[in-house]
């Protein structure tokens, strides 16, 4: 055991106190849950982000700061008035459109919740909020000093407005917990770097019955790019380089004179997503077709999360779980980013993939498993305890 905070603490009680939370984590996940919030949707999110800030003072007794960066609404909660030493890393939009609860509600059967965001990542945020309080019920909030508590309103979409909220207030902290979902109960040790393009073609309009020799059929540039830029993908280094939606034209019997094709490239490394990006912009001063153009929207959104940013971390996790008398969590690597892809980028000790055990994201099958929520809890909340005095 280390002689930070968690030596204060009766390890075993960590559990106990978790588990007779649990109906109140339920409830407050039924209330986050029924407020939907589609990141796209601004409005949407800040009656969400709203609606947090209520429950963190009521939870915590503390008054939230509400941060609005480009029209997109986010949380932070900061205990004392020196640099954040732990930082808790959460989103509250989800990628569900408006009437989801309607097919979808909220719901507790057969072991699992299941709603709209209750796996990515709701579950993971009301874990935030009761390990907290945990911790305040039992050492006070002096205690405290030194966590913040973000929840962000863009996730889901890129982070554009939260990313460098979210690596200022980590900057000096000796650990990030990302609240995001496990994998399988795994915690996510390694994530690729992430980058996002759109290639946009531009030819000439013409009659596509009366004149077709007249235009320059941008679909037709954009069609003749996709075996060059699915080229640029590396399975042996783990790369991936994906076109995903693809547009063109307006009408049937118009040549069209737009398109555009959005591309998802994933990386293990900073020097593949750099090679990529240098390739996309390289494809683009090579138009295939005569007299069309190209350019090149977005670039590398995420660094990568490497293995080395999580190690002792999870090692304190692992140690921390056989204090508490659970089970070792497991740890792997994964494909799709995250916030803590911009922390473990800084340099920053962080550990993902703290959240709900459960399936489904962004899947109409989308669940957690209840029994899991309260032994989580309690590891969060040594976590946070471990680090806040190390």
């Amino acid at each position: 055991m280390s002689t930070s905070l968690i030596a204060d603490l009766t390890t075993a009680d960590l559990v106990a106190a978790a588990t007779a939370r649990l109906p109140q984590m339920l409830t407050d996940l039924e209330r986050v849950i029924s407020i939907e919030t589609p990141s796209h949707d601004k409005e949407a999110v800040a009656r969400g982000a709203d609606d947090f800030a209520a429950l963190l003072h009521e939870r915590l007794g503390a008054q939230a700061d509400l941060i609005t960066v480009d029209g997109t609404t986010h949380v932070r909660l900061r205990f004392g008035d020196g640099p954040a030493r732990v930082v808790l890393v959460n989103h509250q939009d989800t990628v569900w459109p408006h009437g989801t609860l309607e097919r979808i509600p909220f719901s507790t059967a057969d072991g699992v919740i299941r709603g709209p965001g209750s796996f990515d990542m709701l579950t993971g945020a009301i874990m935030s909020v009761h390990a907290t309080a945990m911790l305040r019920e039992r050492l006070g909030e002096d205690a405290l000093t030194g966590l913040s508590i973000l929840v962000t309103g863009d996730e889901e979409i890129g982070s554009v407005t939260s990313s460098d909220l979210i690596r200022a207030e980590a900057a000096e902290a000796n650990a990030v917990y990302v609240l995001e979902a496990s994998a399988g109960g795994a915690l996510k040790l390694e994530r690729k770097g992430t980058s996002m393009y759109t290639l946009v073609f531009r030819g000439r309009a013409s009659h596509a019955g009366l004149e077709p020799e007249k235009g320059i059929n941008a679909g037709m540039a954009l069609a003749l790019h996709l075996p060059l830029i699915a080229d640029l993908a590396d399975a042996e280094a783990g790369t991936s380089v994906v076109p995903t939606v693809i547009s063109a034209g307006t009408t049937t019997n118009t040549v069209p004179a737009e398109a555009r094709v959005d591309i998802d490239v994933r990386a293990r490394t900073a020097a593949e997503l750099e090679r990529v990006d240098a390739a996309v912009r390289e494809l683009a001063t090579r138009p295939q077709l005569e007299g069309s153009s190209i350019e090149v929207l977005g670039g590398i959104n995420r660094p990568p999360f490497e293995r080395e940013r999580s190690a002792e971390l999870f090692a304190r996790a692992q140690a921390l779980a056989a204090d508490l008398g659970i089970a070792a969590p497991t740890g792997v690597a994964v494909g799709g980013a995250s916030d803590g892809n911009f922390t473990a980028g800084d340099g920053i000790a962080t550990l993902d993939g703290l959240g709900a055990v459960g399936d489904g994201a962004h899947a109409d099958h989308e669940h957690a498993v209840i029994d899991e929520i309260a032994p989580r809890t309690a590891l969060l909340a040594a976590l946070i305890a471990d680090q806040l005095r190390a």
